[in-house]
Formats: C-alpha cells, sequence, structure tokens
C-alpha cells in the first residue's frame, strides 16, 4: 500500500517562506520522479515542479528562482523550499510519487497555501 502524505502548508505574508513536505511509503516499494503541483480556486491543477530520481528538475516558469526543489532518496522525501511568496502562489499544493517499475503515479492529499497581508 502505498501512502503519499504532504505537510508544511499554512498562511504566509507576501515576500515570506515556507517548505513543504512530501513522503512516501510502501515498504519496499522504489519510487521514481517525485513532484509538487499546485491548483488554485477556479483553475486547472498546474505544474510546479518535479525531481527524477537522479537528481534531474524541472521548474515551471513562474516559480523559477524562487522555489527550489529537493529529494531525500533515503527518508522517500521531497521537499519544496518556497521563497519571496505571491498571492498568486495561493493554491492547493499536492505531492505525487512515481512508483518502479509500473510507472503508475500516486497522489497525496494536499496541503493548503495561503499567502495573503
Amino acid at each position: 500500500q502505498v501512502q503519499v502524505v504532504e505537510s508544511g502548508g499554512g498562511l504566509v505574508q507576501p515576500g515570506g517562506s515556507l517548505r513543504l513536505s512530501c513522503a512516501a511509503s510502501g515498504g519496499s516499494i522504489r519510487f521514481g520522479a517525485m513532484g509538487w503541483y499546485r491548483q488554485a480556486p477556479g483553475k486547472q491543477r498546474e505544474l510546479v515542479a518535479t525531481i527524477t530520481s537522479g537528481g534531474r528538475i524541472n521548474y515551471a516558469d513562474s516559480v523559477k528562482g524562487r522555489f527550489t526543489i529537493s529529494r531525500d532518496n533515503a527518508k522517500k522525501t521531497v521537499y519544496l523550499q518556497m521563497n519571496s511568496l505571491k498571492p498568486e502562489d495561493t493554491a492547493v499544493y499536492y505531492c505525487n510519487t512515481q512508483i518502479i517499475p509500473s510507472m503508475i503515479v500516486y497522489w497525496g492529499q494536499g496541503t493548503q497555501v495561503t499567502v495573503s497581508s
């Protein structure tokens, strides 16, 4: 049974920072690429950042230079450091992970990030 659990969301003022964490579990299952996505009210879910098991990283243009994705393979955890937050970053942030070799993708339940003064 694979579980993906996000944490670290909350309310922050514009210009502030938050660090999201996402822990995957599932016994001896191997985890491939992991990523962060977000969905704002009335909008479609969009990619924020992804990282492969080998460390290859991809960012959405809207977060480049402000967000940093990283992972700890031993802990099966992926992080998203978010700096210089803007009101338009407000959304529910979701984590996903891809299982090797099935390539099935599992999603977490999401964590709310609100950027407001």
